[in-house]
């Protein structure tokens, strides 16, 4: 029984013919779908159905029902059974060097995935889009994806890219990006508050006071200085003479505040992003505020892969809704 068989799939021996009439692994090689050698040729350089299924871009269901259908036309088996993934049978070892061979002579080009850049400011990235970025190239390990970070006004007016996701004014996108694009869409509008952990401070003991801070460290990044509508919390940054910790990484900012036992300023979803931080609501009475907005460049924003992740984002945003509510 094949390796495939242990799936489910029937026994190859019912189609095995005498060794005398069967032809040579050359022509066998030759006359077989591009698709099935393609997937056969992907598995045994991977030696992991998951990991060759991303590789194609299918389901692992239909890689395995690929290969089963090629055993099933070439009858024999081309895998063995092992503890350390895919090993490749006496005929399969047979099967790749002919494909190999076949691939040389016929100097089969590599097809090229077309690059999609996208340009993203850092914290929406590293706390929205960043998950299910990961999960697309799970599923597509073909694809070809620059990812740009925005950390300031001065890198998006520099950069060119097919997708571009960035932090503005509530009432206009501007500063946008420097080239042509679609008209830009509003993502989602942030609030944002000053947090804490809660590992530091309990209910009763929390700030509810701009005076009540002389006793905590803030942190702030640096990045935010720029930002018109966080005049509030800038001002106070800027007035202390001690107790602040100013950061050019926004996830070392974050990481002082999770284990630092720091206040900093963060959007308002950050307690579902990390529930081991809280919002402290009452400290400022103005609104600090700021819009997400996703710009195609025009020149672009018809290709499908760049269609592929504007609709990734939308439907990230969609499923995060509860997260910019209130």
């Amino acid at each position: 029984m094949s390796f495939l068989e242990a799936s489910g799939h029937r026994r190859m021996a019912e189609y095995r013919v005498p060794l005398d009439k069967t032809p040579s692994w050359r022509l066998r090689a030759a006359q077989i779908d591009p698709v099935l050698a393609q997937s056969f040729s992907v598995s045994a350089r991977c030696g992991c159905f998951m990991q060759a299924a991303r590789r194609l871009n299918i389901k692992a269901t239909l890689l395995r029902k690929q290969l089963a259908q090629l055993e099933a036309q070439l009858q024999c088996s081309l895998f063995s059974p092992s503890d350390n993934g895919l090993v490749l049978s006496r005929d399969g070892l047979q099967l790749q060097s002919q494909l190999i061979a076949l691939a040389h002579e016929r100097d089969l080009p590599v097809i090229q995935q077309p690059l999609v850049r996208l340009a993203i400011a850092e914290s929406i990235l590293h706390d929205i889009l960043g998950r299910d970025l990961v999960a697309l190239l799970r599923r597509n390990a073909s694809v070809r994806l620059d990812i740009i970070t925005l950390d300031s006004e001065l890198t998006l007016q520099a950069v060119t890219a097919d997708v571009v996701v960035w932090l503005a004014g509530t009432d206009s996108p501007l500063p946008g990006p420097s080239f042509a694009t679609s008209e830009p869409r509003a993502l989602a509008q942030l609030d944002y508050l000053p947090h804490i952990a809660k590992r530091y401070s309990r209910v009763a003991s929390r700030p509810d006071s701009l005076e009540d801070l002389a006793d905590f460290m803030l942190v702030q990044w640096q990045h935010d200085r720029q930002v018109d509508s966080f005049r509030p919390w800038n001002n106070l940054v800027d007035q202390r003479l001690a107790g602040v910790v100013q950061l050019h990484s926004y996830e070392l900012m974050l990481e002082m505040i999770r284990c630092s036992a720091c206040i900093g300023l963060l959007p308002g979803y950050m307690s579902r992003f990390d529930r081991g931080l809280t919002g402290l609501p009452e400290l400022f009475g103005q609104a600090m505020q700021r819009q997400v907005w996703m710009a195609v460049n025009a020149g672009s924003e018809g290709e499908e892969q760049v269609q592929m992740l504007v609709e990734l984002i939308h439907n990230t945003f969609s499923e995060r809704r509860e997260w910019f509510e209130g």
